[in-house]
């Protein structure tokens, strides 16, 4: 369980293929803090970590994660969103994030404001999911407010510090970022649906 407030970024250094998975390897300020065994999202995606070295942990995405989300297009260099699971005893700051992507959105448009900026995001709305606004949602694993809710796509506003502490600031027009929907409205919806 997370709370999809980001503690640090982490670098890819590594990318080594077995099989049909994807073993990464991340150099962060987290790194030598981790255990094996340790859940840790990745850009939202909850994966386990594997294995430690000097400044760097080692985490396995299998088929069914790269299949549904960005993950498969990290390349060496790339920047990930990290966060340790949530502690039961400390603040939920962000919402309820359980590090499972639902699936992938698309940026359709980044615009600079006086301040600010505003991301605008589209989604395959044939899974059902849905976004209100004022409600949460997970993007790349951060937290965000929805604002201009639509059938299949969302607006978030992004604060400075959110831009430079997060990968969002290499999200342009035409980046895949990964989607966890808000956990009480995926609940809400499909008790409606029946």
């Amino acid at each position: 369980m997370f709370t999809g407030i980001i503690e640090t970024l982490g670098e890819v250094t590594d990318i080594i293929s077995e099989g049909t998975n994807k073993h990464y390897i991340v150099k962060s300020n987290l790194s030598n803090e981790l255990k094996i065994d340790q859940s840790v999202s990745h850009n939202g995606v909850c994966l386990t970590v594997v294995a430690l070295s000097e400044n760097t942990h080692t985490v396995t995405a299998i088929e069914e994660t790269l299949q549904k989300s960005n993950l498969n297009e990290l390349r060496i260099g790339n920047k990930v969103n990290l966060e340790r699971c949530m502690l039961m005893n400390g603040r939920l700051d962000g919402h309820i994030v359980q590090g499972h992507v639902d699936q992938t959105a698309v940026c359709i448009n980044r615009a600079e404001l006086d301040g600010s900026w505003e991301f605008r995001f589209k989604y395959n709305s044939n899974s059902g999911n849905v976004t209100v606004e004022k409600g949460s949602v997970s993007v790349n694993g951060i937290s965000l407010t929805v604002v201009n809710s639509g059938i299949d796509e969302f607006s978030v506003f992004i604060i400075p510090y959110t831009f430079e502490h997060t990968n969002l600031h290499e999200v342009i027009v035409g980046s895949t970022v990964n989607l966890e929907f808000d956990i009480i409205g995926k609940y809400v919806a499909r008790l409606v649906s029946r």
